[in-house]
């Protein structure tokens, strides 16, 4: 019988929109946990940081080095539950990660579960597993975003007002609804290199007046184009079609499947149903995009405005003290717990009845649970097994992420 709680060891993965050196969050916690040999390179982006046990780039055992997924596994009733694995199988079903953004990630979707399931039949090297990928995306400090789709009457307003932007209406004096966006989009993801830079140069010299109240888009269009090209679809779609946000630490959103997004910068916790799959249309090379059919055909219209795309928190009943607030997304394979402590002060987490991984962003002290204390700092990350209950003791300011099923 395996320990139900264990620190793991994590890495990073080096997407080149990630913050380089120290200046990825994602690789400076990385390297708090102990004796793994993970060093930062100065010379290196360091993007995403993943702590669960999907096989591309699985947790292990901090101290017995073996991968988080073949632990499971070999003990998927003491870990799990029952009723985590009537639910999801007999695998973690939900994926945290910590994000550095540097740069806007390519402009994506994440195919639901019946489009997942083809794509991964069709080409399962790809596509490396046959389910949906909503996900959560939480403030760590500033953070810029893209996410869902503007409003219509938004959308309107600006291919109302710009004339370049005609050339990519089905027809003139046209009142915007899902299908008419949809075919705008295509058009867009479709045009030329040429007439996508010759849009953006005629845009760029559109009276700011014009614009109304999104004259934010002449300010972000010029970094857009220096991050990726002005021949980059992926840059008219975002500022013209999608909701722009800036959010602050603790702030969320929900991105649901087929809903698109791309994040632009900021250090963000993100947690996601169990999967890797993605389709890729926008800011990036044009020999990475994905079937701009198939992107366009899987999009899906909600959420439909900024407030749409913001998740709340609430007050939860895990909580003891009282200290501890939850993120509770509208899908089924995960919650996120993130609990708050000042010096001194302590919490209590009652036992959950499934699997949680848990990590510290910021702070010190100590955490009790199955009979074990353990030090917890910044960095530190643990996987907490099924009907466990998890006390903490703050030596300093401590914030603790808990991602959970039951």
């Amino acid at each position: 019988m395996v320990a139900s709680v264990f620190q793991l060891q994590c890495s990073c993965n080096n997407y080149p929109w990630g913050k380089k050196g120290k200046e990825s969050l994602a690789a400076t916690l990385c390297a708090k946990t102990p004796n793994t040999g993970f060093q930062v390179d100065e010379s290196k982006e360091y993007a995403e940081m993943w702590m669960g046990d999907y096989p591309v780039l699985p947790a292990k055992a901090w101290k017995s080095g073996e991968e988080l997924h073949k632990i499971v596994d070999e003990n998927k009733e003491q870990l799990l539950g029952k009723t985590c694995m009537e639910k999801f199988g007999g695998v973690l079903p939900f994926l945290p990660k910590i994000l550095s953004i540097s740069k806007a990630l390519p402009l994506q979707i994440h195919p639901n579960k019946e489009l997942s399931a083809k794509l991964h039949a069709k080409d399962p090297e790809k596509f490396t597993d046959p389910n949906h990928k909503p996900e959560i995306a939480i403030a760590l400090g500033p953070f810029e975003v893209f996410a869902g789709f503007k409003d219509n009457k938004d959308i309107q307003a600006l291919f109302s007002a710009l004339a370049p932007l005609e050339r990519y209406l089905p027809r003139k004096a046209v009142n915007f609804d899902n299908e008419v966006l949809k075919q705008v989009c295509y058009k867009i993801l479709t045009a030329s290199d040429q007439e996508i830079a010759t849009t953006q140069k005629e845009l760029a010299e559109v009276p700011q007046e014009r614009y109304g109240k999104q004259a934010y888009i002449l300010d972000l269009l010029p970094r857009l184009q220096e991050q990726y090209s002005k021949q980059d679809p992926g840059n008219l779609i975002a500022l013209l079609t999608m909701n722009y946000l800036t959010l602050s630490a603790g702030d969320a959103i929900y991105v649901p499947a087929d809903a698109p997004h791309a994040y632009l910068s900021g250090d963000i916790v993100e947690c996601m149903a169990r999967s890797n799959n993605v389709l890729n249309t926008g800011f990036c090379p044009r020999a990475d995009r994905d079937s701009l059919e198939l992107f366009t055909s899987a999009l899906t219209f909600s959420p439909h405005n900024g407030e749409e795309v913001k998740l709340g928190t609430s007050k939860t009943e895990k909580s003891i003290n009282g200290k501890t607030s939850e993120y509770a997304p509208p899908m089924s394979e995960f919650n996120m717990l993130r609990t708050s402590l000042k010096e001194g002060e302590k919490e209590k987490i009652k036992a959950i009845g499934g699997p949680s991984v848990l990590f510290a962003t910021s702070g010190s002290g100590q955490m009790m649970a199955d009979g074990q204390t353990h030090e917890i700092k910044e960095g530190y990350i643990f996987f907490v097994g099924q009907g466990v209950e998890v006390s903490y003791e703050a030596s300093t300011g401590l914030e603790v992420y808990q991602a959970y099923a039951e």
